[in-house]
């Protein structure tokens, strides 16, 4: 079970948490969790090229470790990276000091002040140290792209259905995910470019004295 709009009450009982950028300019936030690997993450990269598009990729430390290559052509392309642990741990399950230990693995990799928790899971201990540390990025839309039971045209409304200005919008360049992505993703891209949005990355977000800080300690 899971909701493709975040609710507002959600959003504002959780406020250092990042859900959606505070403008109603047309612009939204795509992201990219679980990756890099090579079967899917190129071809998000060429697909983001054809529109100018800049997204923020949550990558999990173990495939930046095994597939190096790719994460560098993430670099290069001008995308943001995010922290998504290195072992893609559900925190409900994991102790504190193992959790922490897993996401300073990761970061050490992805050099990154952002931080999703997979499956958006994080308990209040857990949450109240890492937001001393990272930038908590959460969401406004999630596609539902990892979601068997949907069809790929129900991934695709999902997001144009419920995204808007400055909606932070999930999306997942995985094997698992890679049929529904494949078909929503170019979809998107041309349905809001029609609209006059233009996509960003997170990049901002990063751009704070305790984010430099740690990027400084982790080099």
């Amino acid at each position: 079970m899971y909701l493709v709009k975040t609710p507002q009450f959600i959003q504002r009982h959780f406020p250092n948490f990042i859900w959606k950028a505070p403008t109603q300019e047309p612009v939204l936030f795509l992201t990219f969790d679980d990756g890099p690997v090579p079967e899917v993450t190129p071809w998000v990269l060429e697909q983001l090229e054809q529109y100018n598009a800049q997204a923020t990729f949550f990558c999990v430390g173990d495939n930046v470790r095994k597939h190096e290559g790719v994460f560098k052509d993430v670099l290069a392309a001008g995308h943001t990276i995010g922290n998504h642990t290195y072992s893609h741990l559900n925190a409900w399950n994991t102790d504190n000091l193992d959790y922490f230990h897993d996401v300073r693995r990761c970061a050490s990799l992805t050099r990154s002040a952002l931080f999703r928790p997979p499956y958006g899971r994080l308990k209040p201990k857990q949450a109240q140290f890492l937001q001393r540390h990272y930038r908590i990025v959460m969401w406004d839309v999630l596609s539902g792209d990892f979601d068997a039971q949907i069809t790929p045209e129900q991934c695709l409304q999902n997001v144009i259905r419920n995204a808007g200005p400055g909606s932070i919008v999930v999306f997942h360049d995985s094997i698992k995910a890679n049929e529904r992505m494949r078909y929503a993703l170019p979809r998107v891209l041309e349905h809001f470019s029609n609209l006059g949005y233009r996509f960003a990355a997170l990049s901002h977000l990063e751009e704070t004295p305790a984010a430099r800080q740690l990027v400084k300690q982790t080099a």
